[in-house]
């Protein structure tokens, strides 16, 4: 299955670093600026990645964010849901409780008004009593054309509740530990797609980051032998959202490859060329997305297939 021509993203009502995300995304940075002038910076860098992904003919659709309930990360839409193939939705239980009040339905209505009947098939959320998450396709990478979901596990990402998704949705697991440095301690990275992105036939991911040597063949074997060209980064270049991409196509079928331009930055010359030889490089600046929410540009965008 070909990667999708159509994203959701929320354009947000208030933006911040979130308190409450921060203890274990230590991507994100604080700012002395203001929470209006955060905001300010913020729509400005959402609005020109709306222009650029429509500039290259991918169908974007817009749902407007409200102020009231406060939610700093609602830009970060693909967290608490996903939407399959045959517009089955499922909801995600969110390690935040502020995040948790990002489950709306506007998001539905808006694609049923273009026609995409959603039908939400499956709803995770109670296991946020039992302290249980798996926030959607942060917490995994999935390859649909092969049924197989990669999950790093972590504080975000349930070991046991991956794998019921796993079952429900009949996809192959893979699970590993991914980690990064901070203060000279080895912690684990809160999200897969921070590490990892996967095209038809491409797989950038961060292998150094996975310091179980048995987990880290499994994976590359795993991607290798489901056809990947296995592209690899480094963790200063996860730390640049490098591995936070998204694959999508052109409305004349054009392969593409979106990330910011703080990723695209830090790619090599070598690795800008393997990737061109599967994808037109889409980059778009973000950067106070990316310092405040300790996300890039995958995260701002959800699937619609």
């Amino acid at each position: 299955m070909k990667p999708t021509n159509h994203v959701v993203l929320v354009r947000p009502a208030s933006f911040r670093s979130n308190e409450q995300t921060a203890v274990n995304n230590h991507y994100q940075k604080s700012t002395e600026l203001s929470n209006a002038a955060t905001l300010k910076q913020a729509l400005e860098e959402f609005d020109a990645l709306v222009l650029r992904l429509r500039k290259h003919n991918v169908v974007v659709t817009v749902v407007q964010d409200k102020p009231i309930p406060d939610t700093p990360d609602a830009l970060f839409p693909n967290n608490w849901f996903a939407l399959l193939p045959k517009n089955r939705g499922v909801l995600f239980p969110m390690f935040a409780p502020n995040r948790r009040a990002e489950r709306n339905t506007r998001i539905f209505e808006a694609l049923n008004d273009l026609g995409h009947k959603i039908s939400v098939v499956k709803d995770y959320s109670s296991y946020e009593k039992d302290n249980m998450f798996l926030e959607g396709t942060g917490s995994m990478v999935l390859d649909h054309q092969n049924s197989i979901a990669y999950c790093a596990l972590s504080s975000r990402a349930n070991r046991e509740l991956f794998y019921q998704f796993c079952a429900d949705f009949d996809f192959k697991p893979i699970v590993f530990h991914a980690y990064q440095t901070v203060d000279n301690q080895r912690l684990l990275i809160y999200h897969t797609n921070v590490l990892m992105a996967l095209g038809a036939d491409f797989a950038v991911i961060c292998l150094d980051a996975i310091d179980d040597p048995e987990e880290r063949t499994i994976l590359q074997d795993s991607l290798i032998y489901s056809g990947k060209d296995v592209i690899t980064i480094t963790e200063e270049q996860v730390a640049q959202f490098a591995g936070n991409m998204l694959a999508l196509i052109a409305g004349d079928g054009t392969p593409l490859l979106i990330m910011s331009s703080r990723a695209y930055i830090s790619l090599s010359v070598q690795q800008c060329q393997k990737l061109e030889q599967h994808a037109t490089l889409v980059q778009s600046s973000v950067p106070t997305v990316e310092d405040l929410g300790g996300g890039s540009v995958r995260c701002m965008m959800a699937e619609v297939y």
